[in-house]
This record gives structure tokens, sequence and C-alpha cells, in this order.
């Protein structure tokens, strides 16, 4: 597969996680967080905030490609 069209494809797949990400990560928390208490909230939002990282990793590692030696 040309570099372009892989890197194209994981621009399409990551922006389609982070909008996924977002709606679920947000309504998970107006259903479950909505009377606890600050650090609660801190915690969440600070995890949740960083899990999407992990998927976003391995598409880019995937966009990079094979190393040629």
């Amino acid at each position: 597969m040309p570099v372009r069209l892989r890197k194209f494809i994981g621009t399409i797949l990551i922006l389609f996680i982070v909008i996924l990400y977002s709606i679920l990560a947000t309504s998970i928390a107006s259903a479950f967080l909505g009377a606890s208490p600050w650090w609660v909230h801190l915690l969440y939002f600070l995890l949740s905030g960083l899990l999407w990282i992990l998927p976003a990793m391995l598409i880019i590692k995937w966009m990079a490609g094979p190393i040629k030696k």
C-alpha cells in the first residue's frame, strides 16, 4: 500500500476514533458522574482524556509502515 494512502486512511481513522471516543466518554460521564465529588470527575476526565492515545498510537505506528533497512 502506498504511504500516502496509508497516511490518509490513518488520519481518517484517528478522526473517527477521537469523535466517537469523545461522545462515548461524555455520555458515560453525564450518565454516571452527575452527583460525584470533584475529585472523581478529575480522575475520570484525566484517565479518559489519556486513554484514546493508545489506539491512536497503534494507528500512527501502522501509518509509518514497516521499517526499511
